[in-house]
């Protein structure tokens, strides 16, 4: 006798190719996700005045008698 299958169309075969499509999608939402947290993830911390100064005298974009100039006025 001949059994006939719906090529696993059925309720066992529909819910699995939907929980599949769930499954699938979901990844999808996840990798996008954490891509994106990722290139905006970098916190970018702000610099203080006085830390500004110092890089930039650490740098040599300014001498010391400047440095000490506006380490004084940002002090006071």
């Amino acid at each position: 006798m001949m059994h006939w299958y719906p090529d696993m169309m059925g309720w066992g075969g529909g819910i699995g190719m939907i929980v599949f499509w769930i499954i699938i999608i979901i990844i999808i939402v996840v990798l996008v996700k954490s891509m994106t947290t990722q290139s905006s993830g970098r916190i970018e911390t702000k610099e203080t005045p006085i830390e500004i100064i110092k890089r930039r005298y650490a740098n040599g974009e300014i001498d010391k008698e400047e440095y000490e100039k506006k380490r004084k006025d940002l002090e006071a």
